[in-house]
């Protein structure tokens, strides 16, 4: 069963400011839920201890985390209307280091209710930006540019931006590069994409290759290098309440989120090393 983190009975862990990831794209079916949860799998098994927040009204980091509706008291709505503290709303997952604030179904009535919110902008950021036992806090977006979204863009450092390797993801990745350039001169100055990474790669497939090619054409350096292929395990773990990593570690899907925590912490000791050389 799954408990309140809170409830672990281990000693305190240092507090600190967590690094705040935001993995967001407005199209849906792109591998969004997918790359948080089993992103947030790997930096756990390297170690760090993160916080997986699930934004998205239809609760698919949730459930694929292995947490029943049933128990479920307090979530990312309430967190986010002030009516529950962060801490009491995390729950423990079955893997080890990794912590979740469950979504709910009331998060698809927030966006009416954001509307007419004190500071609407920034509910998440005045949540997410204080000491924890966390090295790294995650939110898995909605698959829209609203205003749940905005709050998670104007609360983390970085945005990673998954983009399934078909023509029409371009259009809809030009979209959200808008929009965190608007983010980042009214609300966010910090915001950064912290890099895109291309899924649902099939080899057999010249459009794979092709749009490949042009997203690392445009985007350069902030394409990763780790590309995430098309694997039916990737599809099957979250009907058993794991990510894929747990679920079938060999599987080539499973693999390459291993390989992308690897890659993100590298380009994370980098700006830190250059952070402190400024």
């Amino acid at each position: 069963m799954n408990k309140p983190a809170s409830a672990r009975g281990k000693a305190l862990e240092p507090l600190c400011v967590p690094r705040l990831l935001a993995v967001a794209n407005q199209k849906g079916g792109v591998g969004k839920t997918t790359t948080a949860i089993n992103l947030a799998t790997a930096l756990s098994a390297v170690g760090k201890r993160v916080l997986l927040i699930d934004l998205d009204a239809q609760g698919n980091a949730t459930t694929g985390l292995g947490v029943k509706r049933a128990q479920i008291r307090t979530s990312a709505y309430d967190v986010l209307f002030g009516e529950a503290s962060l801490s009491d709303s995390v729950l423990k997952t079955r893997v080890p280091g990794l912590d979740i604030v469950p979504s709910s179904v009331h998060l698809s009535g927030a966006e009416i209710e954001l509307v007419t919110a004190d500071r609407r902008e920034y509910r998440l950021r005045d949540v997410l930006r204080v000491p924890m036992s966390y090295d790294y806090a995650i939110i898995d977006c909605p698959p829209s540019l609203s205003l749940l979204t905005l709050n998670a863009l104007v609360a983390v450092d970085a945005v990673v931006v998954p983009l399934q390797c078909e023509f029409y993801a371009l259009e809809g990745l030009s979209h959200l590069v808008k929009t965190i350039e608007r983010v980042k001169t009214h609300f966010n100055p910090g915001l950064d994409i912290h890099g895109v990474l291309l899924t649902m790669f099939d080899q057999r497939n010249n459009l794979s290759g092709l749009v490949a090619d042009d997203v690392r054409k445009w985007f350069g350096e902030k394409v990763y290098k780790t590309v995430i292929p098309r694997n039916v395990r990737l599809s099957e773990a979250p009907s058993f309440g794991l990510p894929a990593i747990v679920y079938d570690m060999k599987s080539p899907g499973a693999t390459a989120y291993i390989h992308l925590a690897g890659e993100i912490l590298k380009r994370e000791r980098i700006l830190s090393d250059a952070a402190q050389a400024a």
